[in-house]
């Protein structure tokens, strides 16, 4: 059994002329992450994998999740590719995990979150929000072979004010 936990990143300023890549998070980003990170306690696995886009609003999610569920913040791997917004090319990230980890968390963006969670996920979720948080399960024993996945559970932040 496969647990992947999709994280899209949250809420990012555009007021600054900075490309795409290096835009920040705002207060209210950063107030989301922290609000959904310090919930998900429960539904965190024991042990996992942490990947993250490498872009500065999904780097700078992923560090406050990992601050609020005690993961240290340099076992998080920075991915390039995962700076993606197509969710064929987020799927095969995905599927490239080594079968050793069974949970994996991912911080990306969208398009490629919410579509990637409507085509494996069994609940359809119109719009992964800022700071959304995506448990799905996969009854496959690799990664490669993911499909059909039971969404375990969704978390947004205004599930939480």
């Amino acid at each position: 059994m496969k647990q992947l936990i999709l994280v899209r990143h949250a809420k990012s300023s555009w007021e600054a002329p900075l490309r795409d890549y290096d835009r920040p998070l705002t207060n209210r980003g950063i107030h989301d992450a922290h609000l959904v990170s310090s919930n998900i306690g429960n539904h965190i696995p024991k042990t996992f994998l942490v990947w993250s886009s490498a872009a500065k609003r999904a780097s700078e999610t992923a560090m406050i999740f990992a601050q609020n569920i005690s993961f240290p913040v340099e076992s998080i791997v920075f991915k390039e590719d995962l700076y993606t917004f197509d969710e064929r090319k987020l799927e095969q990230i995905i599927k490239s995990c080594p079968d050793d980890y069974d949970n994996l968390i991912v911080f990306g963006h969208n398009e490629a979150i919410t579509n990637f969670v409507n085509k494996f996920g069994n609940t359809f979720i119109d719009n992964v929000s800022t700071s959304g948080f995506v448990n799905i399960i996969f009854d496959q024993n690799s990664w490669k072979y993911i499909e059909n996945g039971i969404t375990k559970k969704v978390i947004f932040p205004r599930d939480l004010n």
